[in-house]
């Protein structure tokens, strides 16, 4: 709707029963296309303004391609498999890890130098997904990204118009990681580069 991509008329027609509905009375509706014009007003200059202010305070861009994805249910011992992988990785600087335990299942996303030690350390696991050739693009965030409504949205929503499928979301405080398959990587790279402009 900020952005105008929205016919407005169309909508207030479409959601006038429901409106009427709500309110128990008969609402014209040219009332209705003149409260979305009110919102969609307020929506470009709250969000907007704020979002563009912090996306020219972006910070590096960091690809690493070569990385595996594997998916296994929750066990009783998955932590300790996890923390003998890091015991095992721990000298390997270069070595990209990174770990997200759900309800049921735990994903990791690691190097795919390391596959054969992590696969033979997991073996009694049960795996659901092992994807290969993906690759990671990091944007470093701005420090006031945490008050910042909509700002993830506003960046999926770029990567998705380029029609760029995402097979992990990875956030800490300040970095926010894709991980998409390795084709992707330098079209995910310029659609973040370009965020700021």
């Amino acid at each position: 709707m900020s952005e105008g991509l929205v016919n407005l008329s169309a909508m207030a027609r479409k959601i006038q029963p429901e409106i009427e509905v709500a309110l128990g009375q008969h609402v014209k509706e040219g009332a209705i296309l003149m409260a979305l014009k009110r919102f969609t007003s307020h929506l470009d200059v709250s969000v907007n303004i704020k979002l563009r202010k912090s996306l020219q305070h972006m910070g590096e861009i960091t690809v690493r391609s070569m990385l595996s994805d594997y998916t296994y249910k929750n066990s009783d011992c998955i932590v300790e498999k996890q923390k003998s992988l890091l015991k095992l990785i721990e000298e390997q600087r270069e070595c990209f890890y990174t770990f997200s335990q759900g309800i049921y299942e735990t994903t990791m996303v690691i190097s795919s130098s390391v596959k054969p030690e992590m696969e033979k350390l997991f073996k009694s696991e049960r795996l659901v997904l092992k994807i290969d050739n993906l690759a990671s693009v990091t944007l470093r965030l701005p420090e006031n990204n945490v008050k910042m409504t909509g700002l993830y949205y506003f960046i999926l929503k770029k990567i998705a118009w380029e029609n760029i499928n995402i097979f992990e979301v990875i956030s800490t405080t300040n970095e926010f990681t894709l991980v998409v398959d390795e084709q992707d990587a330098a079209k995910t790279f310029n659609v973040l580069k370009r965020l700021n402009e």
